[in-house]
């Protein structure tokens, strides 16, 4: 048994090791490419047609703002479409149609697209809102965002290039300094954003449309065959399938567009869930496509680790669970003391994590070390979330369909906002909660039994694990009922 649980948590740590060493990899090519341009092209001359898709379901708070953003762009109102793609069921539903008829009436191309049925989810209303669309370009906005004025200025312009399918923009949060969830949050987009995005595009690899705050040549989706709906990751689907196709993408890092943080863990899980299962379900779809492809080989290997990189979480779950074994093993079992010396190098994982958002923190925040000074809470909530992403890893791995759930937004930007009395909060306890709860216990018991043999290099990390599961759930638990 001892044998069996030492190469079960080897194998865990390795794998762990493997896609924490990426974070190297990316700070390697962030090096490398440092002095690529992303260059800038000249201003428009001719202002070609664009349609701004507006998707959402039920956003009574939001929707007012997203509309009045969108309506103060910079662009002439009539090479400008805006689409309001409503799959509501309460009342944002006339609250949509009364904004359409606002706008209308200074003479703004603005309609409804109001469907009685959510087939397809958000993919499936960009699909239908397609069919219809005027414009040569199509921007894409989700209700949580406030898209700048000159956003249509600064993305279109990059279509001169006719072989550039799409371009996306930086996330900024509106609500950072909200709670110490919301800038745990922007610290892992800010190093998704400045590093993974910049970095792949710069380097020649495959970036991913993030599902809004992009613009997209129309004839790009019709080439990559329109919007699917058989995975949650709408968004990364399309954006490989058309860059399979040669289509080139511009990730423009000094453009940002804001959004609104979700400042319930509630959401944040529903949020995470999607992201973690529509990856894995685009893995499984697309993996094979990838490497049957005339790509080079270095961009099949990194295609391959940004799909696959969400099979981390069941073997965070792994460590966790066999972490107090291995510590009564190296004290009650004997023979296996080169093994644990070993496994000593599998730190230099949480190292390149570090550098990892060190070098994005640095590249766009002159505060930057208050910022860091949070990474323990965010790695020790990336453990806390193993339970809730681990179960949509599975449920994509089995094959198992799930609905659309969209991210709650409640208009939480100033310290004084609450979102506790609003609609949309999720009051149910899923059994993933009492797992985190059990975690907890079992980590407050790990860290008696490394105290016990005197353990103390053990320590941290289960700290760090009883920090996560013990936030995670608890917050849980106390979002949920409301306080």
């Amino acid at each position: 048994m001892e044998d069996i649980i030492l190469f079960v948590y080897f194998a865990s740590l390795t794998i762990l090791f493997g896609f924490g060493l990426h974070g190297l990899v990316m700070i390697y090519f962030y090096h490398k490419t440092s002095h690529i341009p992303v260059g800038t092209p000249p201003e428009l001359d001719e202002f070609p047609m664009v349609t701004v898709q507006l998707p959402f379901y039920n956003e009574l708070y939001v929707v007012d703002r997203l509309v009045r953003s969108v309506c103060a762009m910079e662009y002439p109102k009539d090479k400008l479409e805006i689409q309001l793609l409503d799959d509501s069921t309460d009342e944002t539903a006339e609250l949509s149609r009364r904004l359409a008829a606002e706008f209308r009436e200074q003479g703004f191309d603005i309609s409804v697209h109001h469907r009685v049925d959510r087939s397809g989810f958000k993919a499936g209303a960009l699909k239908e809102g397609l069919k219809s669309a005027k414009g040569e370009f199509v921007a894409v906005f989700d209700a949580d965002f406030v898209p700048k004025s000159d956003f249509l200025l600064k993305t279109v312009p990059h279509f001169k290039n006719t072989k550039v399918g799409m371009v996306q923009t930086r996330w900024e949060h509106l609500n950072e300094e909200y709670s110490f969830l919301t800038r745990a949050q922007a610290l892992a987009l800010d190093g998704h954003f400045v590093i993974e995005q910049q970095v792949r595009n710069k380097a020649g690899f495959f970036i991913n449309f993030n599902g809004t705050a992009g613009i997209w040549r129309k004839s790009c989706i019709i080439d990559a065959g329109n919007w699917h709906a058989d995975t949650l990751a709408e968004d990364l689907d399309l954006s490989y399938r058309a860059q399979l196709l040669g289509w080139k993408f511009v990730f423009l890092n000094d453009v940002t567009s804001p959004a609104e943080l979700p400042a319930d863990i509630n959401a944040l899980k529903t949020q995470q869930f999607r992201w973690t299962k529509g990856a894995v379900e685009t893995a499984k779809k697309l993996l094979p496509s990838v490497w049957k492809s005339k790509i080079p080989l270095s961009v099949k290997a990194e295609c391959t680790a940004h799909l696959t990189s969400n099979i981390v979480f069941p073997f965070i779950l792994l460590v966790a669970l066999l972490n107090i074994p291995l510590v009564i093993i190296k004290n009650e079992v004997g023979g296996y003391d080169k093994y644990f010396t070993l496994m000593s190098i599998f730190v230099l994982a949480s190292i390149s994590t570090f550098m990892f958002y060190l070098y994005a923190q640095r590249a766009i925040h002159l505060d930057w070390r208050r910022r860091l000074m949070l990474f323990p809470v965010f790695m020790a909530g990336s453990m806390g979330f193993a339970v809730n992403n681990s179960k949509a890893v599975f449920e994509a791995l089995i094959g198992k369909k799930s609905e659309f759930k969209r991210t709650p937004k409640y208009r939480i930007v100033e310290q004084g906002d609450d979102w506790k009395a609003k609609k949309y909060v999720q009051k149910k306890i899923g059994a993933a909660v009492i797992i985190e709860i059990l975690f907890t216990l079992y980590f407050i018991y790990g860290i008696g039994t490394s105290l016990y043999y005197l353990e103390i290099a053990a320590i941290p990390f289960q700290l760090m694990f009883l920090a996560g599961f013990a936030t995670v759930g608890a917050l849980s638990l106390r979002h949920a009922l409301g306080r």
